[in-house]
C-alpha cells in the first residue's frame, strides 16, 4: 500500500523505537490498510473503519488494536491499555528482534482485526453503565442545567472520555477545575479530542492547527 509522506515524517521525527516502528508500518501496509495521521499517531484504516493506531511510549512501542477485545489472542499478545478500557487492547514490543521473531503471528493478528469490520462486528459499550459521575458534576448538573443537557447530549463515548477525565483527577478542586475548563467544549458539542477551533485538517478531530492562534 502507498506510503502518506505525513506518516513517514511523523516516524522519521520518532525519538523512541524509530526502528521497530518503522518496521511495524511495514507489516501494516502489507496487510492491506491505509495509513493516515490521527491524534498525531500513525493511524492504520480498512476502508472508513480505524484498525490500529502506532504508538510510541517512554517503555515500549505498540501496536493498539481498536477493537482488540473481539481478537481471539491465542498468543496472549494483547495487553489491556487500562483499567477502564473497553474494546482496544495494546500489543507491546521493546525490541527490534520482538518483532521480527513475530511478524507472522502479528500479521494473523493484523489480518484478524480486518476480518472483524469486514464482519461490522461492534464492541458492547459497557463503559457508562461501569463509570458514575464524580460528585462534583453531578452537584454542577444541579445548578446548571444547559452543561447537563449538553452533556446528555453527547454520544456515550465522549461521555465516557470526559467522565473518566474528571474522575481521575484526586483532589476536588481539581475535578471543579477540569469541569469549568471543559464546559465550553461540552456545550459545543465536542468531545475531548474534537477541534473547537475550527482550523484542523483532519476534522472532527484536533490536530494540533490550534496552535497557530497563539
Amino acid at each position: 500500500m502507498e506510503k502518506l509522506p505525513e506518516v513517514t515524517a511523523l516516524l522519521n521525527n520518532t525519538t523512541n523505537w524509530k526502528e521497530e516502528m518503522l518496521l511495524l508500518r511495514e507489516l501494516l501496509l502489507s496487510c492491506g490498510l491505509t495509513e493516515t495521521v490521527k491524534w498525531r499517531q500513525a493511524c492504520y484504516m480498512f476502508g472508513n473503519q480505524n484498525v490500529v493506531i502506532l504508538s510510541s511510549f517512554k517503555n515500549y512501542c505498540a501496536l493498539n488494536f481498536f477493537k482488540g477485545s473481539l481478537l481471539k489472542d491465542e498468543l496472549g499478545l494483547l495487553t489491556k491499555a487500562g483499567e477502564h478500557t473497553q474494546g482496544g487492547r495494546q500489543m507491546r514490543f521493546s525490541d527490534l528482534s520482538e518483532i521480527q521473531g513475530y511478524e507472522a503471528e502479528i500479521k494473523t493478528y493484523i489480518f484478524e482485526a480486518i476480518e472483524v469490520e469486514k464482519a461490522g462486528l461492534k464492541v458492547e459499550n459497557t463503559g457508562l453503565k461501569e463509570l458514575k459521575y464524580p460528585l462534583e458534576l453531578s452537584e454542577r448538573f444541579k445548578l446548571d442545567s444547559e452543561l447537563k443537557d449538553a452533556f446528555l447530549r453527547l454520544t456515550p463515548g465522549r461521555q465516557r472520555a470526559y467522565i473518566m477525565h474528571f474522575s481521575e483527577a484526586k483532589q476536588a478542586a481539581t475535578r471543579m477545575n477540569r469541569i469549568d475548563k471543559m464546559r465550553e467544549r461540552i456545550l459545543k458539542g465536542k468531545g475531548m479530542n474534537d477541534c473547537i477551533c475550527g482550523l484542523s485538517k483532519r476534522m472532527p478531530n484536533c490536530d494540533g492547527s490550534h496552535k497557530m492562534l497563539r
